[in-house]
């Protein structure tokens, strides 16, 4: 392994040696600060503790930027590097994409413009650090976000989100009593939600909704579901409310947040540009379309620009008990990063001469 390389590992060792659930990042915001701040940027922390560096030459050039998160979900897990795979929690969603940006940025201090990198706070649960980040930023040139997506892939959208909270209240009585009881009154809302969100919900489907109960709580006197919903592009949340709430027999709805579905077409600059990156490294790049959420969802509500997501690592291992990602995946993500970094910095500055030797790529 090349110096250059251990120090990647080393980085994103020491990042997942540090545990942070969301809401608790201080430490590993401190850490990624002091990494930046060694490998040639200006970083600093913003109000809400979003941790942000910046490097090239500035000017009137482009900027793009690199925006992943610090935050994970799930327990801490041990770190250890076995077999060419680095376990630990936050090897995949998203401290191994999130290394990788630093290490490709720190690579390119020549950007002809603003090139900034940046570790968001709370987007496991709020997305509160992506949120200040498109209300207090302008909006770049270009935009990368750092989530899994496996070294060959390119993520061209995310399905929205719909968090919904039922409460519902019965007067005290026997269990004999043949008046329904809170705790089944939730139940049948439970299965009119999945019925009011039509036979086709589906989790695997991007073009479909579907939903999850999060989390049931009650007795015969009071309950309460969570439930979240993923919806397509163009979904109505109005609609699914007003049709829920015909339903309530006697209960409370509320919406808790809705984040809108999110999706780019192939003809993207950043979808051509990480495609282009992903075949000069050897791969074959394959367009794919996520279920869940992701910080895309986020500031694609305020900035309409050029963006995609990407990132070395499996995302079928997020959240798990044995996250882990494999050495030689996470370099080829840090060397694709650096190639569509360079290929940005061409098309967004204008240089012809430069696009005119570029191979034609077409979309993914």
């Amino acid at each position: 392994m090349s110096a250059d390389a251990g120090a990647g590992v080393e980085l994103l060792r020491g990042m997942l040696e540090i545990d942070s659930p969301s809401g608790g990042e201080d430490e590993l915001a401190r850490f990624v600060e002091t990494a930046l701040k060694e490998s040639g940027f200006a970083a600093y922390r913003d109000e809400v503790g979003n941790v942000i560096g910046e490097t090239g030459t500035g000017g009137d050039g482009p900027s793009v930027l690199l925006l992943s998160h610090l935050d994970t979900a799930g327990r801490a897990l041990p770190v250890a590097l076995t077999d060419g795979r680095l376990h630990g929690r936050g090897a995949v969603d998203a401290k191994g994409p999130l290394a990788a940006m630093i290490r490709a940025a720190a690579a390119r201090p020549d950007f002809p413009g603003t090139l900034r990198v940046i570790g968001a706070v709370e987007e496991e649960r709020l997305s509160r650090g992506g949120h200040h980040v498109a209300a207090t930023l302008p909006a770049p040139d270009a935009l990368v976000i750092g989530e899994p997506s496996g070294w060959s892939r390119v993520v061209l959208g995310y399905k929205g989100k719909i968090d919904l909270r039922y409460t519902v209240s019965r007067p005290a009585t026997h269990s004999t009593n043949p008046a329904a009881k809170a705790s089944e009154v939730a139940a049948e809302f439970w299965r009119d939600l999945q019925e009011a969100l039509g036979p086709e919900r589906d989790h695997a489907a991007f073009g479909s909704p579907a939903a999850t109960l999060r989390g049931i709580e009650g007795d015969l006197v009071r309950a309460t579901l969570d439930v979240d919903c993923r919806v397509p592009v163009g979904y109505d949340p109005a609609a699914l409310e007003a049709r829920l709430r015909q339903r309530l027999n006697g209960g409370e709805l509320t919406v808790v947040r809705h984040v809108p579905a999110a999706r780019v077409p192939r003809t993207d600059l950043v979808v051509r540009e990480l495609s282009a990156a992903i075949r000069a490294h050897g791969g074959v790049p394959r367009p794919t379309l996520k279920t869940g959420t992701s910080d895309m969802n986020t500031v694609s509500e305020r900035w309409s620009v050029p963006m995609a997501a990407y990132g070395p690592g499996d995302g079928s291992l997020d959240h798990g008990d044995d996250e882990h990602i494999e050495i030689a995946e996470y370099l080829r993500g840090i060397d694709v990063l650096r190639t569509a970094l360079d290929g940005l910095a061409a098309a967004l500055h204008g240089t012809a001469t430069a696009q005119a030797q570029r191979p034609e790529t077409g979309p993914c």
